[in-house]
């Protein structure tokens, strides 16, 4: 079946991409159509990500990575899928591997302005664009940011932005999406997947994708500062947590942050350190204390009255 005459056309831009450093895999999309990610957005750690667009058939993305995961190559797959389609006219489709083989189709009746480049490791694809350059200058975006040391999730970004600054969608703008993905794949997607975020109906949704995206990378940052703690290496946690704390200050997340920093602190015997980080989440938000017997009831805080009082006269006392 024609996806078209029942969804309608899913005009957008997107980029899929592959980090050869580190085999991380990518996709991110714009569009002026409603909830754009999860039709467009595909992808699987350690086999390949796919976007699919235009007369859209979503399938193409479970199918393409289905066929990947089988040894397939992206173009290999690709080609299987279009002979498949009896409607491959207004489709565009794009994927790429995990060893970083790429390909792309834009079909004729792809609606003007309408177009793909495949570069090393990366395609952008684009239709009902405004200009024939929106396309051209989402590569050009992507290798600057390459060049210039960025990671995956970041140059994804800047290829989205450079699309909307010529123009992007002639009718506007609505949703976006970006999904990132690790070069192996461990059974677990929770863990796989390094960035799978949606901005489903927004005013300027590449403005509220990327603060989602620093949002994702100040709690990955708190997570990882966590094990650092637990493998007693302090430096490196207290830098994670201060990466953390940059990225998404209190008055952003009403003091979660802190907290839980502070509450890792205590877990690991650091009470002294603690103290202040549980002081500043509590004058974020006046409830944190609360939160202390509750813990302290579910194993996740020491049952220990004199380190519960410590903890909560730093917190009663901002």
């Amino acid at each position: 079946m024609d996806q078209f005459s029942t969804r309608g056309p899913v005009a957008t831009y997107s980029i899929v991409a592959r980090d050869e450093k580190t085999g991380e895999m990518g996709v991110a999309v714009q569009s002026h159509y409603f909830s754009v990610g999860p039709i467009v957005a595909w992808g699987e750690a350690g086999i390949g990500v796919v976007a699919t667009q235009s007369a859209v058939d979503p399938a193409y993305g479970p199918r393409g990575l289905e066929l990947m995961r089988k040894g397939k190559s992206a173009k290999e797959a690709l080609e299987e899928l279009l002979d498949q389609d009896p409607d491959i006219s207004g489709r565009q489709v794009a994927m790429l591997d995990s060893n970083g083989a790429v390909d792309a189709y834009t079909g004729p009746k792809s609606i003007f302005a309408a177009g793909h480049l495949i570069g090393e490791q990366v395609s952008v694809q684009a239709n009902l664009m405004e200009k024939e350059t929106v396309w051209p200058a989402m590569l050009e975006a992507y290798e600057q940011s390459k060049s210039a040391g960025n990671d995956l999730a970041e140059r994804l970004l800047k290829a989205l932005e450079a699309a909307e600054q010529e123009g992007g969608d002639i009718r506007g703008k609505q949703s976006a999406a970006i999904l990132v993905v690790a070069g192996e794949n461990t059974g677990q997607s929770w863990v796989d997947q390094l960035f799978d975020l949606r901005v489903e109906d927004h005013p300027d949704p590449l403005v509220e994708l990327r603060r989602l995206v620093t949002m994702r990378r100040a709690y990955n940052a708190l997570i990882d500062a966590g094990k650092h703690l637990a493998d007693k290496d302090s430096e490196k946690a207290m830098l994670g947590f201060s990466n953390a704390l940059n990225l998404a200050p209190d008055h952003i997340t009403h003091g979660e942050i802190p907290f839980w920093i502070g509450v890792t602190l205590i877990n690991a015997g650091e009470i002294a350190e603690a103290l202040p980080y549980l002081a500043r989440a509590q004058k974020q938000h006046k409830s944190w204390i609360d939160l202390i017997p509750r813990l302290v009831s579910s194993g996740r805080f020491p049952d220990d009255a004199a380190i519960i009082q410590q903890a909560t006269d730093a917190m009663q006392n901002v």
